[in-house]
């Protein structure tokens, strides 16, 4: 699993937009937490729009299982929409929030 996670042709990285009640509800924190667990890097931030926006970089798997947790949130949030796209790899030491 070490070399795969070093090797950046076996890395994605999506761009994820997340709509409904997710701004006030910890949902970038407990993005933050999902995402390190997973080890995956990025960051989630919220947009003016009411939107949060989440840019996940690692393993397809573990970047597949980010977005699909997306789709719920944490207990508090309640996703209306997800929209997520594979965008160029970016490099990041650790996921942060914004």
């Amino acid at each position: 699993m070490t070399a795969m996670i070093n090797d950046k042709e076996a890395q994605v990285c999506y761009r994820c937009l997340v709509s409904g009640r997710v701004q006030g509800v910890f949902f970038r924190a407990s993005t933050r937490e999902q995402a390190e667990r997973l080890g995956l890097s990025g960051q989630a931030r919220n947009l003016s729009d009411g939107r949060v926006e989440v840019l996940a970089c690692g393993p397809p798997e573990a970047v597949q299982q980010l977005r699909a947790w997306l789709r719920q949130g944490p207990p508090q949030a309640r996703v209306t929409d997800l929209d997520c796209q594979e965008v160029a790899w970016q490099s990041m030491a650790r996921f942060g929030t914004a």
